[in-house]
């Protein structure tokens, strides 16, 4: 499966959508946080108006999240 090109805005809206809550901003770069009953997990993100994330970019904010590739592919749709 192709990854998809979305904007910081448009991950992040994914990501509240999961149950992570904005933690915190510091300049450009949001940085959620989602807590489960094994682990709590932070996330960062970048926010540059609607710039799109670069491929690279975005596997580092899945793995952070603790999903799959094809499990956030899925909830971007």
């Amino acid at each position: 499966m192709k990854l998809p090109t979305p904007s910081g805005k448009e991950v992040i809206a994914i990501l509240v959508k999961e149950g992570f809550i904005i933690k915190r901003q510091k300049g450009s770069h949001l940085t959620l946080y989602k807590r489960t009953p094994e682990k709590g997990w932070y996330v960062t993100v970048p926010v540059h108006g609607n710039k799109e994330i670069l491929p690279s970019t975005l596997l580092s904010i899945i793995r952070q999240s603790g999903k799959t590739k094809e499990e956030f592919i899925a909830l971007a749709k």
